[in-house]
């Protein structure tokens, strides 16, 4: 990453978590901003962490993830939420923050490191596989809502 360095924090308070909507927006684009901060408390109660890279004063990157255990793969780290701004993409952002996650849950004794991606998100995959991820699993879905 060129220039000065980035800072990853966890978003805690209300104005940390607020700063860290127009990054979600681009993964999130259903998310409005006056229920943001609300949402992410909400899941804070569920064991949620919102993690923001930061460089020259701006949030260029967050991860929403949450360390659980499972009987498939024992405790891990999965990751609900990863994203980059556009203009920061190819900028090293996602490849420090990754790294970030994946030590944080290293020094947490996780056994393993998932996420899911959408199956039209090709340019995220080459991503997750130049991190040195690999598919390990579909994921199903059925939505419960009528349309």
């Amino acid at each position: 990453m060129t220039g000065s360095a980035a800072a990853i924090w966890l978003a805690e308070t209300d104005e940390q978590i607020a700063r860290c909507f127009p990054v979600m927006l681009e993964l999130r684009p259903h998310l409005a901003q006056e229920t943001f901060v609300r949402l992410v408390r909400l899941m804070q109660k569920e064991g949620y962490l919102l993690a923001a890279l930061e460089k020259d004063g701006e949030v260029r990157a967050v991860a929403g993830f949450r360390i659980n255990v499972i009987l498939a793969r024992g405790k891990n780290l999965y990751v609900d939420d990863l994203v980059t701004t556009e203009a920061s993409r190819s900028h090293a952002c996602g490849a420090t923050l990754i790294q970030w996650l994946i030590q944080y849950a290293r020094d947490r004794d996780c056994d393993s490191f998932d996420l899911d991606s959408g199956v039209h998100r090709f340019r995220a995959h080459r991503f997750y596989f130049r991190e040195g991820m690999h598919i390990n699993a579909y994921h199903f879905t059925l939505s419960l809502r009528e349309e």
